[in-house]
């Protein structure tokens, strides 16, 4: 399918740049074709962007992509998770805290936050290879990094599951022989 050609598809301009996904007025991406094939994650991060930037020309009212802040994504993220595959145990609920709960409960399924932590990192990418600046970059956010944390921390604790940070080891100290010798 030929979604450069303007004969074919006059939604889509083509524009002469190194990215293989540029950006139009109406903030769909243009994919061009190349030889090479892309990689799952290349792929998965042109799904994300569409779906990104659909949800964005669905927002009431419409936002263009260079008008986006770091509330929208967490709108995004908020949004997505009514498609969550992933059991979320409320405070309330009998099973809060339990690995593998006995019995069902009503609780919520949510998004993963791994899922999650992936989701924004393919696409603060595939902002700044679509011509975003990453200083301004809405998926790097503070407010963004914070939401990421606590939804980690409280999946955690309604799993009763703990994210510990790995530590580093310390690299062992090496003596030398001539020291060694004297």
């Amino acid at each position: 399918m030929d979604l450069v050609s303007k004969s074919r598809n006059p939604k889509f301009k083509n524009e002469t740049s190194n990215n293989p996904v540029t950006l139009t007025t109406t903030s769909t991406p243009t994919i061009t074709t190349g030889i090479t094939t892309s990689s799952r994650y290349e792929n998965q991060k042109r799904r994300d962007w569409i779906t990104f930037c659909q949800y964005l020309r669905n927002h009431r009212p419409p936002l263009s992509i260079a008008h986006c802040s770091g509330a929208h994504v967490l709108e995004f993220l908020h949004y997505l998770d009514q498609f969550g595959k992933t059991k979320v145990h409320n405070h309330g609920c009998p099973y809060f805290g339990l690995p593998n709960p006995p019995a069902p409960c009503p609780c919520p399924l949510r998004q993963a936050w791994g899922s999650l932590d992936a989701l924004i990192g393919r696409l603060r990418a595939a902002f700044e290879e679509n011509g975003g600046v990453p200083e301004s970059n809405p998926f790097g956010t503070r407010a963004l990094r914070i939401y990421l944390r606590d939804v980690r921390d409280f999946q955690a604790k309604a799993r009763g599951v703990s994210y510990e940070k790995k530590r580093k080891r310390p690299k062992p100290k090496i003596t030398t022989n001539a020291s060694a010798q004297d």
